[in-house]
């Protein structure tokens, strides 16, 4: 009689069992999904990011404006001396001529600077 009902158990929980499982199975595929995750963009990488483009800018703009500086001084020293090669050669002093190394108006007896 022990087995009969042995039999009868096993034949009853089964099914139970398997319910269970399959039960088991299913429930984590309904997990919740109502969170809401919005960035802005804003945070402390993006700052640091902004910080760092902003001081090379900076950096770059200090040496563009080194070398602008540094262009205009040159222009400025060529027309400069182009306008005195004119006023050298337009110069009534006959001993004047124009030195095209030194950039200068000088007088061929003596050499020294001429003032056309």
């Amino acid at each position: 009689m022990n087995t009969i009902l042995r039999k009868r158990l096993s034949v009853a929980i089964l099914p139970l069992a398997m319910l269970l499982s399959a039960v088991a199975f299913v429930q984590p595929a309904h997990a919740q999904t109502s969170k809401l995750i919005v960035e802005s963009g804003d945070n402390a990488q993006t700052r640091q990011d902004a910080a760092m483009d902003k001081e090379q800018w900076n950096d770059t703009r200090q040496l563009r404006q080194k070398v602008n500086k540094r262009t205009e001084k040159e222009w400025d020293k060529a027309d400069v001396a182009f306008d005195a090669r004119d006023n050298c050669q337009k110069s009534t002093n006959l001993n004047a001529y124009w030195e095209p190394n030194t950039l200068r108006c000088l007088d061929r007896r003596t050499g020294r600077d001429v003032a056309p």
